[in-house]
C-alpha cells in the first residue's frame, strides 16, 4: 500500500485540486468514499476557489483531522481547545517546513485573488507549481501526527 504522501501527490498530480489530493488520501480511514471526499474537499483548493488564502493542502490536513479527532458537543470546550491545538500544532509544523500555510504566499504571487477559472494542468503547470510536493507534504506531516497521538 503506498504512503499517505506518495497518494496525495498522486491525486493531485491526477487532476485533483490541492484540498482534494489531501482528503483522499486518507478516505478509507475517514471511511468515506472517492466521491464524498473529493466532493467535500473540492471548495478549499486554491486557497478556498482561488482566493489563494490557506493552503488547500492545510485545509485539507485540518479537514481529515477534524473527521477523525474533532468535537461533535458545541459545549465540548475541553475537546475543542485541545483539537484547536492540534490545529495549531499542525499548521506551524507545515508552516516550518515550507514557509507559509497562505497559497499566494507558498506560489510567490503578489495578488489576493485569481478569477475562478483553474489553471489548466499541463506539463509547464505542474513544472511551476510546488501543489503536489505541499500535498504530499501535509499528508506526510498528518500521517506522523497521527501515528504518535
Amino acid at each position: 500500500m503506498s504512503s499517505h504522501k506518495e497518494l496525495a501527490k498522486s491525486y493531485f498530480l491526477e487532476g485533483y485540486n490541492c484540498a482534494q489530493a489531501v482528503v483522499l488520501a486518507f478516505h478509507e480511514e475517514l471511511g468515506l468514499d472517492k466521491k464524498a471526499a473529493a466532493c467535500m474537499a473540492s471548495c478549499f483548493g486554491g486557497g478556498m476557489g482561488r482566493l489563494r488564502e490557506v493552503c488547500g493542502t492545510v485545509s485539507g490536513m485540518l479537514m481529515v483531522l477534524g473527521l477523525l479527532k474533532g468535537y461533535y458537543d458545541p459545549k465540548d470546550q475541553e475537546g475543542k481547545k485541545a483539537l484547536y491545538a492540534q490545529v495549531q500544532q499542525l499548521a506551524g509544523t507545515f508552516q516550518k517546513h515550507n514557509g507559509s500555510i497562505i497559497c499566494r504566499e507558498l506560489l510567490g504571487l503578489d495578488h489576493h485573488t485569481d478569477e475562478p477559472t483553474p489553471s489548466e494542468r499541463t506539463p509547464e503547470y505542474y513544472k511551476k507549481r510546488p501543489c503536489a510536493d505541499l500535498a504530499a507534504d501535509a499528508a506526510e506531516i498528518l500521517e506522523q501526527f497521527l501515528m504518535n497521538s
